[in-house]
């Protein structure tokens, strides 16, 4: 019985794994195509969460700064907006932040040194946050789109059946899971087949020589951070369902970083497999040495296990490896 229980905290952390990749990919898909690190990817999954909720329940942005400045007391419109609508808005909404990004920050600092850019992407970070605050308010926001939740009864029934202990599984992470590996190969399948995924390739090989051939740097830069806006409009919307949409979603970055250090920050294959690592170690770890260290092992276990692995492979299992010849 003790192998069964074992098993199914192994199989719940591989689930949760799956939702650090979901924010890890966002990470990985800038990287790989601009060589910067966006710290404000978890901030763009707080900023897309946010305006999901403020379209499906007809909020009137900014509604707070209107009231203050012409003393009127306007909150909503009045209606309310279909979950696929709502989703289909805030991801064209995200395609809008990816130009003005584009246009009123990255395209000053081309060829700049890449802490530039880095320290540029904390400011967006800050920035976003702050409006996401003005146009939606600080409170908690409960998100449902209708995804389903709860204990899986079916898994619970089955696994009963089969091994004489029934698993306790969040549909919620079943539905994550399958969402995620749609998502992993639409992206796969974008960067291998298509023309602007060849392009896009291109660009993170070399952009002097993209730039030679006619690829449109400042294009991919759209395209890249638009993709990378829906993806941070996906995972919003899973962790948002899960815990609420407020401040805390946006550490959920921090949760990514160990799974780019172990999966490499240039592999999309790199951030799905080091967040099922993650994920399964932290339960396991937890479950195992926890009580013989005073618990809370989830807080630090990753970290710890990601500077371990930094030391034997600083590239990560699927990152490319940098060899500077002089």
């Amino acid at each position: 019985m003790e192998f069964l229980y074992a098993s199914e905290i192994l199989l719940n952390g591989l689930m949760a794994g799956v939702m650090y990749s979901l924010v890890a990919l966002g990470f990985v898909l800038i990287y790989k195509a601009s060589g910067v690190f966006n710290y404000a990817q978890g901030v763009m999954a707080l900023f897309a969460a946010m305006t999901l909720v403020g379209i499906m329940e007809g909020r009137v942005p900014f509604a707070h700064l209107i009231n203050a400045t012409f003393g009127v007391h306007v909150s909503s419109f009045g209606w309310t907006v279909p979950g696929l609508f709502a989703i289909a808005l805030t991801a064209l909404i995200m395609v809008g932040l990816a130009i003005a990004i584009e246009k009123l920050v990255l395209k000053h600092l081309v060829g700049q040194e890449p802490i530039i850019l880095f320290m540029a992407t904390i400011g967006l970070a800050w920035f976003l946050e702050g409006l996401g605050d003005v146009m939606w308010g600080a409170d908690v926001k409960v998100l449902d789109v209708g995804l389903p939740q709860g204990i899986s009864e079916t898994v619970e029934t089955a696994t009963n059946n089969w091994l004489g202990y029934g698993f306790f599984i969040d549909r919620l992470d079943i539905w994550a899971t399958l969402i995620a590996a749609v998502l992993v190969a639409a992206l796969v399948g974008f960067s291998q087949y298509t023309k602007q995924g060849r392009a896009m390739r291109a660009v993170a090989d070399d952009h002097q020589a993209a730039l030679s051939v006619g690829i449109s740097l400042r294009f991919i830069w759209i395209m890249v951070w638009s993709i990378a806006g829906f993806v941070a409009l996906v995972a919003g919307i899973m962790w948002g369902t899960k815990s609420g949409v407020q401040f805390s979603l946006s550490l959920i970055a921090l949760k990514a970083l160990p799974v780019l250090m172990l999966g490499g920050f240039t592999s999309i294959p790199g951030a799905i497999v080091g967040g099922l690592i993650i994920g399964m170690g932290e339960k396991l770890f937890e479950y195992f040495v926890g009580p013989m260290v005073g618990g809370a092992t989830e807080n630090w276990f990753a970290y710890v296990l990601a500077l371990l692995f930094l030391v034997f492979r600083p590239q990560g299992l699927f990152g490319e490896r940098i060899i500077e010849r002089v």
